[in-house]
């Protein structure tokens, strides 16, 4: 089961908390706003954010 489709929904905080140039943490791929919505929101609001990670993860390219 994909981390978005578990409930509660986990955080997708990997203890790397260091923002990009692009906006986006380097460790989880959250804009701030995101990281800062996170404890208050929803599963509804998580699952989103999990789906424009894994997006963003996609645009990635890792070496």
């Amino acid at each position: 089961m994909t981390e978005e489709l578990k409930s509660p929904v986990p955080s997708p905080c990997i203890n790397l908390c260091e923002m990009g140039q692009d906006g986006l943490c380097l460790g989880c791929l959250r804009t701030i706003e995101e990281i800062i919505n996170w404890s208050s929101a929803g599963d509804d609001y998580k699952r989103v954010v999990w789906n424009e990670i894994r997006r963003r993860e996609e645009r990635i390219q890792f070496d």
